[in-house]
């Protein structure tokens, strides 16, 4: 089991972070939703800030390049093995600093890799 955050989580069903949610849940994956507004999906709390996790291996962005700045830090702090730059996501400054911090960014479709068996 991967636990992935979501970064960009939402009750909102029409967003694809949801989707996302309900896809990594339905692969039995560890999930922890982090948020601009707190709420819950299926029982999981959607935290704000920047809540202590250990033992990231993902996390899966679905916020704008311009919200992302605040993130870079925590993000390298949590120390995944790889981030995930879903579409409309993709920061180029920021997957530089990741990769700078040694953590492996793509620029991929978390829901396409779930749905190919490859995530």
């Amino acid at each position: 089991m991967k636990k992935t955050v979501i970064i960009g989580a939402t009750e909102n069903q029409e967003r694809k972070s949801f989707t996302a949610f309900k896809k990594l849940k339905a692969h039995n994956e560890e999930i922890v939703l982090i948020g601009n507004k707190k709420g819950a999906i299926d029982g999981v709390e959607i935290q704000t800030g920047f809540p202590e996790i250990e033992n990231v291996h993902t996390v899966t962005m679905y916020i704008s390049e311009k919200h992302q700045a605040e993130y870079a830090k925590y993000i390298v702090g949590l120390k995944p093995e790889r981030v995930i730059f879903n579409p409309g996501s993709e920061n180029t400054d920021l997957e530089l600093f990741l990769k700078e911090n040694g953590i492996y960014t793509e620029r991929e479709c978390t829901l396409v890799k779930l749905s190919l068996g490859i995530y």
